[in-house]
């Protein structure tokens, strides 16, 4: 019987990736390393929705290394036969580890780049190379400074020359990539416009490299790294969609929730002009590599048993229940043999009366609900989320930023506070650059007033600073430090509010945050090391961390990851064994109803207290700098999503609540 979800990709993805089509269906692809058999898409049950080859890994990383791979053994192959190889780079977060492993094993495998040729897919138009929002300066901090590819091997459109001399320009780019005899390989990215390269929805089949408007929501995406969506330039010079056709090899890359839908589309729906990505569909070569998370809204990942047999678990089945009543609309315990059949879930009947199956799940669903998140003193725990021993927890809540615990999770601290137990938030970044200039300003004018005309030498300078700077805010240490401290107060005003006692408010400042931008340093054992001293001193019985991690920066990504090598180095000692970790999502993303093993009740009164709670932080109200690309203001965002959550409850035939915050419980 066939597997599902994570069973069928590893099923059919190896540990090394290799891509060798059934004869007759697609070509035989040379530039791989491992030689293994994979069914073209569509030609089994599981795949018949898909129209794109693609392979999922347990994580980015993974895969980055693979691709790195795959391209280093092409560039050793065109070297041992003395020819020049051609390459396509893409830029953005998703290619960034790619481009990490071919510097290592530049640096530690001698792989040359000596015979290599690239060519970029795009660039801001205008734009000058020497500016650190260019794509020119993203290539050389990236992999070209890093590698010994000659410079007038790289080739980039470039941003800086006139528009009467634009389409000159891209006339020459084709020509320079048809006279090497086209691209070997050509990595790409995807937007969430479905957009490859800047190829923006209306792109045609035929278009070639040129001059292009860039839709609104790319400028969106954009806008945290430029400080502004009116800085974000109008136009970019992008490879069209028949320059990106026309490589013999095409690999594109996806990480995250937040390309999920696009990647889904790509993939199952029809070509469109209107998702530049569906295009890929015609090509005799590509292959989509994804994470977990970017493959979730595959039709064989998300509901498996619409296009095949599946070996029912416990887990697989409450997923498939709970679609069924949204699919339906219909309450767990109205469900019957009829919506069973109707909807490919008639096997699930062989071993199970519909009264029985639909009670285990009513009953699954109902013990996910508690009002006492810390464990209910003096009642029988079994089938209660939490334990009920010690009666009063030691309780570390993370919070990535210095909002997000009140933000995510802002009813359960007030509940955990009140009944009784001891608790601490651990800040884990500054939260800094998330302060604009101009709220900055107000709060060192206020104090520059109080200070009667006599105010010190450090704030006279923060204050003209703060008048005059022109370049980076975020490069500036002492920008950063005053707005660091802001952020402190607002957050130990909200925790005050709820009762918390200062010195169980603790702010970590990781020092991977702290690289002077909105890009981050990578994690370190400083970072690490944090942690495990807070865990340590503490000796928690529950943690709480922000298990979303589609916020657009990363942080949330980073913080989770330190932590949890943090807990995997402490697994040994002896406190660690009563120690469970719950997992919220932040303003970003919520818990699917089946994901959620924790769902936390509240009443108005109490949903009222958490937005007081979250209007402590009032730098981040009233259009915040990085709130991505929901307009809502967080407070909203949290409203609406714990609004929602108790909808779904509800829906499902449970307690009608005003709002539930959810968590899911995570083994280390």
């Amino acid at each position: 019987m066939s597997k599902t979800g994570k069973e069928i990709k590893k099923k059919f993805v190896p540990k090394r990736l290799k891509f060798t089509f059934l004869q007759n269906t697609y070509p035989i692809i040379e530039n791989t390393f491992m030689s293994i058999s994979y069914q073209s898409p569509g030609i089994f049950e599981e795949t018949r929705f898909e129209k794109i080859h693609n392979i999922i890994f347990d994580s980015a990383k993974e895969a980055s290394i693979e691709v790195a791979h795959e391209i280093a053994e092409l560039i050793r192959k065109k070297q041992d036969k003395g020819k020049t190889c051609v390459l396509g780079l893409a830029t953005g977060s998703s290619p960034i580890s790619v481009y990490q492993e071919l510097v290592r094993l530049h640096k530690e495998e001698g792989l040359s780049f000596k015979n290599v040729v690239t060519f970029n897919l795009d660039e801001y138009f205008p734009m000058q190379a020497d500016s650190i929002h260019s794509y020119h300066y993203f290539m050389y901090e990236h992999l070209f400074s890093h590698v010994d590819i000659a410079s007038e091997n790289v080739n980039i459109p470039d941003g800086s020359i006139s528009a009467k001399k634009a389409r000159e320009h891209c006339l020459e780019y084709e020509e320079k990539i048809r006279s090497l005899g086209g691209l070997d390989f050509q990595l790409l990215g995807i937007g969430r416009t479905g957009h490859i390269g800047f190829n923006e929805p209306g792109s045609n089949l035929n278009s070639r490299t040129r001059v292009i408007t860039l839709d609104h929501i790319t400028r969106e995406d954009a806008a945290e790294s430029f400080q502004g969506i009116e800085n974000v330039p109008r136009k970019a010079i992008t490879m069209g969609i028949a320059s990106v056709m026309s490589a013999k090899r095409v690999v594109l890359l996806a990480w995250g929730q937040k390309k999920s839908l696009v990647v889904k589309e790509a993939i199952e729906d029809a070509v469109s002009s209107q998702n530049p990505s569906t295009y890929l569909q015609g090509h005799k070569n590509v292959t989509f590599i994804l994470d977990e998370d970017a493959a979730s809204e595959l039709t064989r990942i998300k509901t498996p048993w619409v296009v095949q047999q599946c070996e029912w678990t416990k887990e697989l089945k409450y997923k498939a229940v709970v679609w069924l009543c949204r699919q339906t609309e219909k309450s767990v315990l109205k469900l019957t043999e009829s919506d069973y059949n109707e909807n490919s879930l008639s096997d699930l009947l062989e071993t199970q009366s519909v009264y029985d199956l639909n009670i285990e799940i009513f009953n699954r669903l109902q013990h996910t609900i508690t009002g006492w998140p810390g464990g209910k003193p003096d009642a029988e725990d079994t089938h209660r989320p939490e334990r009920e021993r010690p009666k009063q927890k030691r309780v570390i809540i993370f919070s990535p930023h210095p909002d997000d615990d009140v933000i995510s999770m802002g009813g359960t601290l007030d509940r955990l506070i009140s009944q009784g137990h001891e608790v601490h938030v651990a800040y884990q970044t500054s939260g800094s650059i998330a302060v604009s200039n101009d709220e900055a300003r107000k709060f060192v004018e206020v104090a520059y007033d109080l200070c009667d005309g006599a105010p010190n030498q450090d704030l006279k300078a923060t204050k003209n600073l703060l008048s005059e700077f022109q370049g980076n805010p975020h490069e500036s240490l002492e920008l950063r430090k005053i707005k660091k401290i802001i952020r402190q107060k607002e957050a130990l005003g909200a925790t005050r509010f709820l009762g918390l006692p200062d010195s169980q408010v603790h702010f970590l400042n990781l020092p991977f945050y702290e690289a002077g931008g909105i890009k981050k340093a990578p994690i370190t054992q400083f970072d690490i090391d944090i942690h495990t001293s807070l865990i340590k001193s503490i000796r928690p019985h529950q943690v709480f961390a922000a298990g979303d991690l589609a916020d657009p920066h990363g942080t949330h990504k980073l913080c989770l990851e330190a932590l949890l090598e943090s807990l995997k180095s402490l697994k040994k000692e002896s406190f660690m064994k009563d120690c469970w970790l719950w997992l919220y999502r932040g303003a970003w993303h919520e818990y699917e109803p089946y994901e959620i093993d924790m769902a936390v009740p509240m009443s108005p009164a109490q949903v009222r207290r958490k937005r007081k709670a979250i209007f402590y932080h009032q730098t981040q109200k009233d259009g915040v700098m990085f709130q991505g690309n929901d307009p809502r203001e967080f407070w909203v965002r949290a409203e609406d999503r714990n609004r929602e959550t108790a909808s779904i409850y509800r829906a499902l035939g449970l307690s009608d609540y005003a709002a539930i915050e959810a968590f899911k419980r995570y083994f280390y």
